[in-house]
């Protein structure tokens, strides 16, 4: 068909500035207008700005229109998580198998590139510092303001699509529609970023394949590196509460308490360390679960705007990139009928936007307490072991959400019932002797084929 609808786009972020391109692929006369300046000009500060980690279906995604090599350039491979003990003990954690990694990237440098592209192709149009105030559904128009004049206009839209992040104005416009569904829900957590520079030789000052974590029950440091060789060091606390929170942390006197106690080798990676703490903002950590995420065969809601998640399994841009992979192929099935596509996109992705939000807040509590305990460390040996003996009948729920493109939803489902096997097998008597014994097999046929039974009945 010959394509001449143009569409909007509310948002230049990651998510958006892909969508932009995969649209303007297919011959739409696409607009974006995003709320910020151009970072691409601008000296954009840190401080709010989680670092990202891409996984397979972010390369998936960013391969389907070409981008893939461009931002492969600027990561760094993490092989597994290394992990900070409170007396300066390491141990690493790897998350797949035969090298698979996660890879780093900061999230300017990732917005950057995936604007360039975007700005590359004739059908895209983008504009900054325009503000999205509201959509009326009836005129098919949305309401902008211009944030350096303050002037406010209107302009008609064909579709329009909020990649607007977790507060969407689309959204909100249509939160006031009848029959929407919202809920949001805030962790008690705040998290605050400081910088790691990198070392007096001018190298990595920490290994730059691992991503750090110093977890300790309750809060938690992590650290990934960035392709300057300084690393990223996010801290998350409670906003609130006696032992370890931003609230006790009113002065330096406190800050170099916490440190010591619980954090003791950071304070010589980062000199200016007081300064960056009380000078970076403290953000919040926001879950938001909306539907319809459609409306009219116009409408949609894509990324943090529909499916707003926690950001502790790495997943959250990810699965925004996922959406817009799936909102093309689901375009092509429906050859550009967009009401078809629209229902079809959120038939497909509704139930994994909600999944991947529980993966990701039952990942925080992993992050910050299980992974130090013995019974955690023991259940991954179980895993590692089992894929290394079943590589084809078991796969460990981590390796299914980050290195396979397995919808999230399957994937929590068929976790969930890995949990109950891998406690069940834990338990046994001698479990850590046998492991690396020819006496494990027995062990782990009956235990994977009792999985299988399980994970068949429960799909009928």
């Amino acid at each position: 068909m010959a394509i001449t609808q143009r569409v909007t786009i509310l948002g230049g972020g990651p998510v958006g500035a892909l969508l932009a391109s995969y649209l303007g692929r297919r011959g739409y006369h696409v607009t974006l207008y995003e709320r910020r300046p151009d970072l691409r000009s601008q000296d954009v500060g840190g401080g709010r700005s989680i670092n990202l980690a891409c996984s397979d279906r972010g390369w998936l995604a960013l391969e389907r229109v070409g981008i893939a090599e461009t931002v492969r350039r600027s990561a760094i491979p993490m092989r597994g998580r290394m992990l900070h003990a409170e007396d300066g003990q390491l141990t690493f954690l790897p998350y797949g198998f035969d090298g698979q990694a996660i890879y780093a990237i900061s999230r300017t440098l990732l917005n950057k590139h995936l604007l360039d592209f975007a700005a590359r192709q004739p059908q895209v149009e983008l504009h900054f510092e325009q503000r999205a105030l509201s959509v009326d559904f009836q005129r098919h128009q949305l309401r902008l303001c211009d944030e350096r004049s303050g002037e406010r206009r209107t302009i008609d839209v064909d579709r329009l699509i909020g990649a607007d992040g977790a507060f969407s104005a689309l959204r909100e416009s249509m939160r006031r529609q009848d029959r929407f569904d919202y809920s949001q829900h805030y962790v008690s957590h705040g998290y605050k970023e400081l910088a790691i520079p990198p070392g007096p030789d001018g190298d990595f000052a920490l290994d730059p394949h691992a991503l750090h974590i110093w977890p300790r029950g309750g809060y938690m440091l992590i650290a990934l590196p960035n392709a300057d060789r300084s690393f990223t060091a996010t801290l998350f606390m409670p906003f609130e509460g006696a032992r370890a929170s931003f609230a006790e942390v009113a002065d330096a006197a406190a800050l170099e308490r916490l440190f010591a106690q619980s954090f003791a080798d950071v304070p010589a990676l980062i000199p200016n360390l007081t300064e960056q703490f009380f000078d970076n903002p403290t953000s919040s950590l926001v879950t938001v679960r909306c539907s319809p995420w459609v409306r009219d065969g116009r409408y949609a809601l894509i990324g943090d705007a529909a499916h707003a998640v926690v950001p502790f399994y790495g997943q959250g841009m990810i699965a925004g990139f996922e959406d817009c992979r799936v909102l093309d192929e689901c375009l092509t099935e429906a050859g550009d009928d967009w009401a078809q596509a629209l229902a079809a996109y959120q038939s497909a992705r509704k139930p994994n936007g909600d999944a991947i939000a529980d993966l990701a807040l039952d990942n925080f509590i992993e992050m910050r307490d299980l992974v130090r305990t013995p019974g955690f460390q023991l259940r991954r040996r179980i895993e590692r072991r089992l894929h290394q003996l079943l590589p084809q009948r078991f796969t460990p729920l981590y390796s299914m959400v980050t290195f396979s493109h397995l919808p999230y939803a399957e994937a929590r489902r068929r976790g969930q019932l890995q949990a109950a096997m891998l406690d069940a097998l834990a338990a046994e008597e001698g479990i850590e002797e046998l492991l690396d014994s020819e006496q494990f097999m027995p062990l782990a046929e009956q235990a994977v084929a009792k999985l299988e039974s399980m994970s068949s009945a429960r799909s009928k």
